[in-house]
């Protein structure tokens, strides 16, 4: 079994923004299905989970089991799993009571064999009889039989279920052992892990690693947890009866045992093990400083979960009196992602700022964070302000922020300009976002904080690309990679992030090879090397791939995975998954999709224009495009140019360069549908112009045969020659040689005459004055014309002239 298998998903789980079950489950589940051979996984002890997410979470891996993978699952009681469902498609199998029991000879084979017991075959009969076989009573039985003459009636006394045994029998081992020993026992069963130091710190005495040995020799549910026998743990059910003998005994000694345990793991730097077993120990004022203090280690090891279960169990009266605790608390529910609370506790941790407000009563361990509290609390309401929606308000304390920070406070001053970038982003303003992020790059990396301006490159090419300077996010992304892999592990966190944006970007440079390796360096990578978004921008990126491979439905499947695995964070959602997947459906012909969608989202040709829905627009664009060419009507694609010039004013206006390209083509395209060739020669000679230097090709290429006809044509014109050459190559359309090429049918001079003319707007006779003859003899030449050229009308006609060349 591979020991690492898993690892990054645990991690991940006390992540600050830890994904939803289902992406780690799939991530754990990706994992396994490449292992060559099948293993048992056994969840033992399952009757101890009360929690309905996790019962979900199994079902969800039952539903997904790989073949290698067999579970198995101990519990005392029916799991709240489909069990009737796997039971009818026999996927289930069940041991119950009766085949889990020892026989009377198993029975035997353990206690004079395992236990070292020389008892008769009357006395393992009744043994066997009075535990119903059961293992752990056997062996609790047997650890209290030890140096007994008086057997038989001994084994006479105790009767009952399962935990009535237990509690006898712990009991009766109890009685048994020295009080030294006993009293280890006791007072230890407040830990989850033992090791020597630690047991001698709670015990008070020595030689507890040579105590642990001697228990696990002597088959005392005592459980080795490393190869190097130092840390240890006992048996959970009999960890429990031990906790419930102390509670019972010595109940006032529980608080000083968690105390103990509390110091010494402060002491070995153990800081999550310290609070735990100081909350445990009820001493809240102590746990409250231990998580002041440790609370930006915690923030930067991205802890905050687990900070927000600590803090959620402290007195309210002792958070009110802290004013950093406070604070730190609002900081803790936004990452979480829980908004609600936030104001309050910023309120709470702010009135301590009053000069008026006594002093006596409030409470501060960290007095530099108290110093720097009213940027902090700037700082978190420009996040609150965010992740509702509000720019405005994000800006405003953003700057705030700014104006109260100190230059040198480096950290709070990257994180204002930082939250500046994604308002700016927002909105659209792309060029004052460059320049915070740039301001908050700079800053975090001052001070060692390189895992964070990973995350910051992240966003920066996002917009670099945007603007169409595909070269500069290429540089972006492979310095973002080079720090995130030279520091390792620990700032790993993001590379696999600048792996996707770097497939983006072969993607759109025509290396379709490169883009495929990029993804899959990615999914080596794993959970941990992701940002949030990772798995869903993953997804989205092979789901391109696989469209040009000529997989639609696979490209669809992965779309739909991506809008699954969605999270919502502060990188505004500017190119939704359902704006891709009406792409698709548009590639593919599916136009009631495609048009159900635009219904759906409300989308029309007089919306007002916004940087945040430019690419659902973009997108309405080529679906009503595809359906005036389905319709065959001209209204409908002068409504399309009318959509596409006012995005085409807005996309410049905002410096998207990127998507004016885009627009620019689809231009092309509509003008080319109308008929207008002229003004289609006019707009991708621009977009090619624009295109070329950044070296865009998939922007053209993916429009297939109806980009074809265009570039022949600018071919003729000598635009862009080089690179019309390298679209027409990366489009392997072998020419079509036509009848008509031929010379079959070829057509006269005065025909293709009136042919150029069509290309005209004007009437039917209006052509006719032009060209001096009648209507009905420019009838008979249309007429001819179309015969020749294998078409039915005006537009076709025209269409066909330019795949042709014929002018």
């Amino acid at each position: 079994m591979d020991p690492t298998l898993g690892a990054e998903v645990g991690a991940v789980l006390n992540s600050a923004q830890r994904p939803p079950f289902e992406v780690l489950l799939s991530a754990l589940l990706s994992e396994i299905t490449v292992l060559e051979r099948p293993f048992i996984l056994v969840l033992d002890d399952y009757h101890r989970i009360d929690a309905p997410a996790v019962d979900l979470a199994l079902g969800f891996v039952l539903e997904h089991q790989p073949a290698q993978m067999h579970l198995v699952i101990a519990t005392r009681e029916d799991p709240h799993l489909p069990l009737a469902r796997l039971r009818a498609g026999g996927q289930l199998t069940e041991l119950r009571a009766s085949e889990l029991r020892f026989t009377a000879l198993e029975a035997a084979e353990f206690l004079n064999g395992a236990m070292n017991l020389s008892l008769s075959i009357a006395d393992i009969a009744a043994l066997e009889d009075r535990t119903e076989g059961w293992i752990a009573g056997l062996q609790l039985a047997a650890l209290s039989l030890r140096g007994r003459e008086d057997i038989p009636e001994y084994i006479q006394k105790f009767a009952g279920d399962h935990r009535y045994i237990v509690d006898y029998l712990v009991e009766e081992v109890l009685h048994q052992q020295p009080e030294t020993l006993r009293s280890f026992l006791l007072q230890t069963a407040v830990l989850e892990r033992l090791s020597g130091p630690l047991c001698d710190a709670v015990t008070g005495q020595e030689g507890s690693r040579a105590r642990l040995q001697t228990l696990e020799r002597g088959n005392f549910f005592v459980i080795p947890l490393d190869d190097q026998r130092q840390w240890y743990r006992y048996h959970a059910l009999f960890g429990d009866v031990l906790a419930a003998h102390l509670r019972e005994e010595r109940s006032n000694q529980v608080p000083i045992l968690h105390l103990r345990a509390s110091l010494w793991y402060e002491r070995e730097g153990f800081t999550a093990q310290a609070i735990r077993h100081a909350l445990m120990a009820k001493d809240f004022q102590r746990t409250a400083d231990l998580i002041e203090r440790a609370m930006p280690e915690l923030r930067r090891s991205r802890q905050e979960s687990m900070v927000l279960g600590w803090l959620e169990a402290l007195p309210e009266k002792l958070l009110q009196r802290r004013p950093v605790l406070s604070v730190h608390y609002a900081g803790v529910l936004l990452a979480s992602g829980t908004l609600e609370g936030v104001e309050i506790r910023l309120r709470e941790g702010e009135r301590w700022l009053d000069a008026t407000t006594g002093t006596a009563e409030r409470v501060v361990v960290d007095e530099e964070e108290f110093r720097s509290l009213p940027g902090s609390i700037a700082i978190f309401r420009a996040a609150h302000a965010l992740a509702l929606g509000d720019v405005g308000g994000t800006l405003e304390h953003a700057r705030r922020a700014l104006e109260v920070l100190p230059e040198e406070n480096h950290l709070k001053r990257g994180a204002a300009s930082g939250l500046l970038g994604f308002a700016y982003w927002t909105t659209g303003d792309l060029e004052s976002a460059q320049q915070s992020y740039a301001e908050c790059m700079g800053r975090l990396l001052s001070i060692g904080h390189v895992s964070d301006a990973v995350g910051i490159t992240l966003a920066w090419a996002d917009i670099q690309r945007v603007q169409g300077r595909l070269l500069e996010a290429l540089k972006l992304y492979q310095r973002g990679l080079q720090w995130a892999t030279e520091l390792g592990a620990p700032a790993l966190r993001g590379a696999a992030d600048m792996h996707v944006g770097l497939s983006d970007l072969c993607y759109e440079r025509g290396d379709l090879e490169a883009a495929t390796q990029h993804l899959l360096k990615s999914q080596e990578l794993g959970l941990l090397g992701g940002l949030p978004q990772n798995q869903f921008r993953w997804c989205v990126a092979m789901a391109r791939v696989r469209e040009v491979e000529g997989d639609p439905s696979g490209a669809l499947e992965l779309l739909e995975e991506a809008e699954r695995l969605y999270v919502s964070d502060f990188f505004p959602n500017v190119r939704p998954v359902a704006a891709w997947r009406t792409r698709v459906w548009v590639a593919e012909g599916r136009l009631y999709e495609a048009l159900r969608w635009a219904r759906e989202q409300g989308l029309s040709f007089d919306d007002d224009l916004s940087y945040l829905r430019e690419f659902e627009h973009i997108t309405l664009a080529r679906v009503l495009l595809a359906q005036a060419r389905s319709d065959r009507a001209d209204y409908a694609t002068l409504e399309v140019l009318r959509l596409l010039e006012r995005l085409l004013h807005a996309a410049e206006c905002g410096g998207r360069i990127g998507s004016v390209i885009e627009i620019l083509v689809l231009q092309a395209l509509a003008h080319q549908e109308s008929g207008d060739l002229s003004a289609a020669r006019t707009s991708l000679e621009r977009a090619l112009t624009l295109a070329e230097p950044e070296g865009y090709q998939r922007v053209f290429v993916d429009e297939g045969p109806f980009m074809t006809a265009l570039l022949k044509q600018a071919a003729k014109h000598r635009t862009a020659p080089d690179f019309v050459r390298q679209l027409q190559a990366a489009l392997g359309q072998p020419e079509h040689k036509t009848p008509l090429q031929q010379g079959s049918n070829p057509l006269s001079e005065r025909e293709l005459e009136v042919l150029r003319r069509l290309s005209s707007d004007l009437s039917g006779p209006e052509l006719a004055r032009a060209l001096e003859v009648s209507l009905n003899t420019l009838r008979t030449h249309t007429k001819n014309i179309y015969s020749k050229l294998g078409v039915n009308s005006r537009r076709a006609a025209l269409r066909r002239a330019q795949d042709l060349e014929l002018f």
